[in-house]
């Protein structure tokens, strides 16, 4: 209807990085058909959440499709997406789909949004050209880039005709929209409507060829404006770095109550996702500094390999946790040690760990002991010090105490008992009580209490 021939393309036009700052952007244009594309990327967390009858309950990949009414020229209100919206988003969605690394390859999640900003025919294609340019210029390593291309039919006294890159008004009054995505090689997604009975299988393959070289010519015209991905994702996007590790050591990453990756997260300032698939764990960090995210992966492969402490090595820690027998102090990565109620405060007693130490506080200690199964026992260096020269006074001091003891000490002749002291003192104030209290007197005490006893029950 313009003056093409058959397999003749309207005027091609393609840019990128057309949002500064945006993570990626594209625009693609063919004819009247303008669609701006825009790319997010984000954590694994902002996975959009499926609620059906499907196994699937997450999606990383996701591509919306917007067609304002001004795209034709007209002033409509801007609603929710309508069906037409909702089914050339999930066409354009498919036809990318097979190019999209998986999440062990590149664990991003994307989120794709074509906005139409004219359209005068086939703008889920042209939203499917945007989308490619728009990924490779946000660094996604999508392993080929994927045009579209509208067909469309004529029938007329049996005779077909096969229209290349068909208008608004050449898919009304025709006889098929025949809508093909790909890549240089493959096809990717495919969508028919017909409005008659229908179709040869030889006009079907014909009209595949057809669209096959009209797709490479769109590839050319994307190709001048990206090649390739960016080696790297936006400055302005996240650093997402992703590891497996073993199941049992998810508990030391996360720590108590969570400790120990809010502590990494407070720190680095990078976001630490730790996820698991009953098989093996998965970290994932982000963050938009770059350094921050290394540095987290440094702290939790110290975690996973930590350091070994040496005996009689002095450290400086920080109080990670409090507990009534002491505080436990964090000497390397991944490496806490006890340091006991009994040997805090130098050599006087507390009967709180809490009125010498606090959480976070730093102290200088010294590794006493590591048992068998690898925990640690320390002793603070002040205190440690306090307690040797303690233990050298003690030690010069109580010589001379014992030998002065000694010299001291009186002999077994001068020993008296209670009873004999408490008898000479009846005597004082009664008197003479007689030979059998004198009997007592000079024995065994003991001896004639027992032996009085039994006689005077036989009596």
């Amino acid at each position: 209807m313009d003056g093409r021939t058959p397999a003749d393309l309207r005027s091609l036009s393609s840019s990128v990085g057309i949002i500064p700052t945006a993570h990626g952007s594209g625009l693609f244009q063919r004819g009247e058909t303008q669609v701006l594309n825009i790319t997010t990327l984000g954590t694994k967390r902002m996975d959009q959440m499926i609620d059906g009858i499907d196994p699937i309950t997450r999606k990383r990949y996701m591509h919306h499709y917007n067609f304002p009414p001004f795209s034709t020229g007209e002033a409509g209100f801007m609603r929710g997406p309508k069906r037409r919206e909702i089914g050339h988003g999930a066409l354009a969605e498919r036809a990318l789909l097979p190019v999209i690394p998986s999440e062990e390859e590149w664990p991003y999640t994307l989120r794709l949004v074509s906005d139409v900003m004219s359209s005068n025919g086939s703008s889920s294609m042209a939203s499917v050209c945007s989308s490619s340019l728009s990924l490779m210029d946000a660094g996604v390593p999508i392993k080929a880039p994927v045009a579209g291309i509208a067909m469309g039919l004529i029938y007329a006294e049996g005779k077909y005709t096969t229209l290349t890159d068909i208008l608004g008004a050449e898919d009304a009054f025709g006889d098929m929209d025949f809508k093909v995505a790909g890549t240089s090689e493959f096809i990717t997604a495919l969508q028919l409507d017909t409005k008659i009975d229908g179709i040869p299988a030889d006009v079907l393959a014909a009209a595949l060829n057809q669209a096959r070289e009209a797709r490479l010519a769109i590839l050319d015209d994307m190709k001048a404006a990206i090649a390739e991905p960016r080696d790297d994702v936006s400055d302005v996007a996240p650093k997402i770095i992703s590891f497996e590790i073993p199941l049992d050591k998810i508990g030391e990453v996360i720590g108590p109550k969570g400790k120990v990756i809010n502590a990494m997260q407070q720190e680095t300032g990078a976001e630490i996702i730790v996820d698991d698939d009953g098989i093996v764990g998965t970290v994932a960090i982000a963050g938009t500094d770059r350094d921050a995210v290394y540095e987290a992966e440094r702290q939790i492969n110290l975690i996973l390999d930590p350091p070994t402490a040496d005996v009689g090595e002095t450290y400086t820690g920080k109080v990670v946790n409090i507990t009534n027998f002491g505080a436990f102090v964090n000497i390397l990565p991944g490496r806490d040690g006890l340091l006991h109620i009994s040997k805090i405060g130098g050599n006087k007693r507390i009967n709180k760990v809490e009125d010498v130490l606090e959480l976070g506080q730093e102290v200088e200690v010294r590794v006493e002991d590591i048992d068998p199964n690898g925990k640690i026992s320390l002793v603070p260096v002040d205190g440690d010090s306090q307690s040797k020269n303690a233990d050298n006074t003690g030690s010069s001091e109580s010589k001379p105490a014992e030998d002065s003891s000694e010299d001291n000490q009186p002999s077994d002749e001068g020993v008296r008992s209670f009873e004999e002291e408490f008898e000479e003192g009846l005597v004082a104030d009664l008197g003479d009580l007689g030979p059998e209290a004198v009997g007592r007197r000079h024995s065994n005490g003991n001896q004639n209490r027992k032996g009085k006893g039994r006689g005077n029950r036989k009596r």
